[in-house]
Formats: C-alpha cells, structure tokens, sequence
C-alpha cells in the first residue's frame, strides 16, 4: 500500500520533488520509487512527456510498476524541436516547484528533461540532486554531454554511479562533499527482472529466433540519423547479414530511425531473410532477447550498461562512451560509422570471440543491483536533516614545483584522494588502461559502510 499523499496534500510539505520524463528514466527510476514507497518517503512524481509515444513510455510504467506521476506537463507534444522543448520544460517545471515547495528536486541522466529541471531548480531557488552525476563520454557535440554538464553544474548533491564518474567530478573541481558513490540504478532493475524471471522469453518465438544465434541492434542517437551516417550504418549491417547468413539481425526500432529510415528509403536495403524488424518493445521483452543475443550492436548508452551486466559481448557505433568501464574490462567495442569495414570488423570479432564470464556483481563497477536503496536512504537522510543551495568558495589551485602531472590518487580502498599517500594514481594525460583495471571495481559492501 502505498504511503503516498493525496497531491491536493503536497502543498509545502517534507517532501522531494521527482522530475523525469523518458524511457531510460522511468526504467532506471523504478527501484528508487520501489525503495521510496518501502522506506515510506514522501515525494511529488512531475513526468514531462518528453519521450510521448505510448510505446516507448506507458509501457515501462506498467511492467515496472511505476508510480502514475502527479504532474503531467506532456511537453512533448508541445514543443517542435529542442531548444522550444527545453524552454517549456523549464518554465513548466519552474511553474510547478513553486505551486509544491519541495525540499529538494531530484533528476537522473543527461536528457532534455534533466537539464530544464537542474535550470528550473536554479531558478525557484530549490537545492537539485543529480544522479547519474559525473557521466562522461568528452564529446560535446552530443546534446546528452552538454545536458549531464549543465546538471553536474547546478547540482548541489552529486550522486555517481562508478568511481570513474567521481574522477571527472573531482577533475572539474566539484568538492567532494558534494559527491556520494552509489552504483547505477539500471543494474537494479536488470537484475530484479532476471533473478525473477520476469523477462518474457515468449518475444523469441514470436519473431523466430534462438538463443545465441541472432545479433540485437538498436540505433536512435541523433549523431547517427544524420544522411551519410545512417547510410554508412545501413550498409554495415547489409554486409554483417551477407556475411552470417546463419544469424539473424533483430532490430527494434525507434520511432526517430523509422522515420529516417522511411524518409532515405533505407528499409528496402535491409529486407532480407534474416533481417527482423520489429516496433519499440517493452522492457521485459528487451531484456529477453537482450539476455539470448550472441552479441549487441547499439550506440545507446543504457545498452551497452545492460549488456555488460548480461555478460554480452557489444559493438558500440560511437567513438566515446560514458561507460568505459565497459571498455577497459574487454566487454565492449567502441567502432564509429566512418568506416563500414571497421564496424563488420568489430562484429565478426563479437561473433566469434569466446563468451565472456557475467560480471561478479559484488565488485562490478557499474553497481551490485541495491543503488536504488542508497539513493532513497540518501533522499530520507537529505529530508529529515536538510539540503540547502551550495556556495562554495572557488579554490585557486595549489602550484607545486615537483614535476608532476599526477592529479588524483586511489587508496588502497579503492577510494579516490589527493593525498600523496595512495596505491594508484591517474593523469588525465596518460591513463594506462591496465593500471585503470585494476581500480574501477568497487567494494559494494565498503562502500555501504562508510554511508
């Protein structure tokens, strides 16, 4: 039952106010509402809109059992391109933090929802609570980078979901006051559903495929919808179908690609007998035929997190990654579209390679599947004690004259320090992949001691 207020009793209570309003949201949102609701904390659920299409949102509400949101700005079908969605979305969002007082508002990720509401929290004067915080891929031509950035920025409580993700928080000059390690929320919700058995496995004989014998690919990042992009991208997965005649290439489809993919005339191009294409899918279908892929291609960052969780060997089409922890522990491959033959290359090489062990949870970098409880005790903790607006001082840098381009440190815990009393330390000039792998994983249960 839920302990929830009626929203005519949300008027200047103790309460966190929850802005999302996207697919990947609502699914990395679930175990914090899950252990909101367990753990009886008070919270005004505001959805944006953003992604509209009933497919790519009511969906996940009802197979994750979400919370119906109090507020529904439904900007999405308002807004005719992104700065004019970004502009609404912060003077709705504004609009409605000042009608509920919340203590604080809370956002995940790097999407236009995220942004406009780090904004609107600036702007009424309300402390924000990033997750997801620290984030990196380095590239500012994608609109996701800019966004995570802006919300970093604003933000006065930065909850990070690797310790990579502190290093570029603590490489920008965030204090580390303002920065608690708690995992990513998504290896949560994969985790409930798999240990569970919630994934509906009857998606595979309905579009006819087996385990380990079809390769799953999604595409939707705005970079590569672009002509030649898209183009280059449809001609990779023509010649990966020519050369694995035996495999079959399921690929869910975005509304944005449909309609890129309609307006090219690229679907004629890929209509052949082991090419399956098929709509938007719900999240207990995705995570079935994700958990029976031989291997993935994709340039969403969610996947390649979840593929890593499932022990899946992945092809990312971009040439940066936020989660490069992937990366370094041999599971993903980072290939742009600039060169067909480089991305055939990489998916023969996934193919074929040996299968590779499902990560041990308890030290996964990414989290062990209980982030959202830290993050709904850190949002209890931040509402019975409070949470005010930061002023931190700007600190001038201390100049040395040993020589040394060493920046951050880890210590034998695995904690990052600026001490010279460490066992690793990183420069943001010469990171030495080896020496990266040996301090990315995290002791979990360390970790929920010193909380």
């Amino acid at each position: 039952t839920s302990l929830r207020k009626h929203p005519s009793e949300h008027m200047r209570s103790n309460l966190v106010m929850i802005v999302a309003g996207t697919r990947p949201e609502a699914i990395k949102l679930a175990p914090v509402f899950w252990w909101l609701e367990k753990i009886g904390v008070d919270y005004v659920f505001v959805w944006s809109g953003q992604h509209y299409d009933y497919e790519m949102s009511r969906v996940f509400f009802e197979q994750l059992k979400l919370p119906e949101p109090d507020v529904f700005l439904e900007v999405g079908v308002q807004a005719s391109n992104v700065s004019e969605q970004v502009g609404l979305l912060i003077q709705k969002i504004a609009g409605e933090a000042k009608k509920i007082q919340p203590s604080f508002v809370y956002a995940l990720g790097d999407t236009n929802t995220t942004l406009a509401a780090a904004l609107a929290s600036a702007h009424v004067s309300r402390p924000f609570v990033h997750d997801e915080a620290g984030m990196r891929s380095f590239d500012m031509t994608m609109l996701e980078e800019v966004n995570r950035r802006v919300a970093d920025a604003v933000a006065d409580l930065r909850l990070a979901p690797t310790k990579l993700a502190i290093v570029n928080l603590l490489y920008e000059g965030v204090p580390r006051s303002s920065i608690r390690l708690v995992g990513s929320t998504a290896v949560d919700t994969l985790i409930y559903i798999v240990s569970n058995k919630l994934q509906k496995e009857e998606v595979l004989s309905e579009l006819r495929v087996e385990p380990d014998s079809f390769i799953l690919v999604t595409l939707h990042r705005r970079e590569n919808l672009v002509d030649e992009r898209l183009h280059l991208a449809i001609s990779a997965l023509v010649e990966i179908a020519r050369a694995f005649p035996d495999f079959k290439i399921v690929f869910p489809v975005h509304p944005h690609t449909r309609k890129r993919l309609e307006e090219l005339r690229l679907y004629r191009r890929l209509e052949r007998d082991n090419v399956v294409f098929t709509k938007p899918l719900g999240y207990l279908e995705f995570v079935a035929l994700l958990q029976a892929a031989r291997a993935v291609i994709t340039d969403s960052g969610g996947v390649q997190e979840e593929a890593f969780v499932l022990g899946k060997r992945i092809v990312t089409l971009r040439r940066t990654t936020e989660w490069i922890e992937t990366v370094v522990l041999g599971y993903n491959q980072l290939v742009g579209l600039d060169d067909v033959g480089e991305v055939v290359k990489g998916v023969v090489a996934a193919i074929e390679g040996r299968p590779l062990p499902v990560p041990d949870l308890t030290r996964s970098p990414l989290g062990d599947g209980r982030a959202g409880r830290r993050v709904a005790k850190i949002i209890q903790t931040l509402l019975e004690s409070g949470i005010e607006r930061r002023g931190d001082e700007f600190k001038i840098p201390i100049l040395t004259k040993e020589g040394s381009d060493v920046s951050l440190c880890f210590s034998a815990d695995g904690f990052p320090v600026v001490e010279n009393v460490s066992t690793y330390c990183i420069s943001r000039e010469r990171i030495i992949p080896e020496t990266l792998r040996a301090v990315i994983e995290v002791n979990w249960e360390e970790v929920d001691r010193r909380m």
